[in-house]
């Protein structure tokens, strides 16, 4: 089967793409630029072609062509394989058709997808299920890849609502983690959001299983439409205080996950001794919570890396950090991430920040999402607004160019640096 992906370094797609490839496929693809998953579809057998999108890249041999839920309906490539008459198929699409094929249990809520994934993979592997895994992050434990292929009947995914992307699955075992106010760019509001989980829920079986946060008010509101058997999950049941114990990452939200996780566990009738066995190896994945040592001038520091960019996101995380550096000198560089969430979520941002135990916050430019902002939003919110609206001494607004400057006037032995943003901050981490 020969396939062309349209946003081929996407995180998501990139997966899909290392699936097709183990399958044997024959895979070509196209990005605007290079990039470390790139790169690794490259070493996997891909043809990559990085630069502007072209009609010329669409051969007339293809069989089907996936694109990014990004890429606009007049993109060149997506347009010419319509005019050939090529299959095409988003990529939820795409993956929906794959979660008919396995038993597919998938993650969703507004935060911990992808930390509950990976927590939840690791422990099916441990099992023995062999699991497919298709996460948003990437783990050391499947090759520094957001990609395992497995020989099990398992297909683990984490399934995401922005553009309802959610409804094109059909999995046997669903996690709810928490539903919020969140991708505004494409819900009307709360309400909205409530309509599409609900719908969402109605697609499990009669014998599936839906495993919820019991502590979630907004995901109390959805369960009416649930035809399967409903688990909970609570910081309250005797268990949390094991998952606590056994997990090295900090942070009360990590205890939910780990406590999804079991609960998923047990449904698949997964021994709790190799559950919390491999709960206790889980180190992290990328971008979240990520902990590394760093030297500047001579002087040794943590660096926390971490893809945190809603309110609750934010504050989670930060009570996490001091929670894990309960007397270190904590330095912030938060990048929000889109205009459209800043401008809509402003006040709960104003909020999180004035009330963060963090000895300074600082926060760069708003990273713009290409083809999701509007220009009348753009006019109305800045990241100069956002910190005076925040009215602390502490906090700061700096361009994302001049951290590595300021870094080297503030560093000191006893201080922790965190990057935190879905944005390119991370790429301040190559600079250091």
């Amino acid at each position: 089967m020969k396939i062309h992906f349209i946003g081929i370094g996407g995180i998501g797609v990139s997966a899909l793409a290392q699936y097709y490839l183990s399958e044997g496929a024959e895979v070509s693809g196209s990005d605007l630029a290079s990039s470390e998953i790139t790169d690794l579809l490259k070493e996997k057998g891909a043809q990559v072609i990085l630069g502007e999108h072209k009609a010329v890249n669409i051969s007339k041999d293809l069989e089907l062509v996936i694109f990014s839920p990004a890429v606009e309906q007049k993109n060149p490539e997506l347009k010419e394989a319509k005019k050939k008459k090529i299959r095409c198929l988003s990529y939820p699409e795409a993956l929906g058709e794959l979660t008919k094929k396995y038993f597919t249990i998938t993650v969703s809520g507004s935060h911990g997808k992808s930390t509950t994934t990976s927590m939840l993979s690791l422990v099916l592997v441990e099992a023995g299920l062999d699991p497919t895994v298709i996460v948003g992050t990437k783990l050391k434990e499947f090759g520094n890849s957001n990609f395992r292929h497995g020989k099990g009947r398992y297909l683990v995914i984490e399934a995401d609502e922005w553009q309802a992307s959610f409804l094109n699955y059909w999995p046997k075992i669903a996690v709810l983690t928490n539903i919020e106010r969140e991708h505004l760019d494409y819900y009307k509001d709360l309400n909205h959001i409530l309509r599409t989980f609900k719908e969402y829920v109605g697609h499990l079986p009669n014998d599936g299983v839906l495993v919820v946060n019991k502590e979630d008010e907004n995901i109390g509101k959805v369960l009416k439409s649930a035809k399967s058997q409903v688990v909970y999950y609570s910081q309250n049941q005797p268990e949390a205080k094991k998952v606590k114990d056994v997990l090295t990452i900090p942070g009360k939200h990590n205890v939910y996950n780990g406590l999804a996780v079991l609960s998923v566990a047990r449904a698949l009738s997964i021994p709790d001794d190799k559950t919390f066995t491999s709960l206790s190896k889980y180190t992290g994945a990328w971008r979240r919570f990520e902990i590394s040592d760093k030297t500047m001038n001579g002087v040794k520091y943590k660096l926390v890396n971490d893809y945190g960019h809603h309110p609750t996101e934010v504050r989670v995380t930060l009570e996490a950090i001091r929670e894990k550096f309960p007397e270190q000198k904590i330095l912030c560089f938060f990048q929000p991430h889109q205009y459209q969430r800043t401008f809509n979520l402003f006040d709960d941002f104003v909020q999180v920040f004035r009330n963060a135990s963090i000895d300074r916050i600082i926060i760069t430019d708003i990273y713009s999402v290409a083809g999701r902002e509007k220009a009348t939003i753009k006019r109305k919110v800045r990241s100069q607004r956002l910190v005076e609206a925040i009215e602390r001494e502490n906090v700061i607004y700096l361009q994302k160019e001049k951290i590595v400057d300021y870094l080297k006037k503030n560093i000191d032995s006893d201080s922790v640096v965190v990057l935190m943003g879905a944005g390119d901050i991370y790429d301040v981490n190559e600079r250091l």
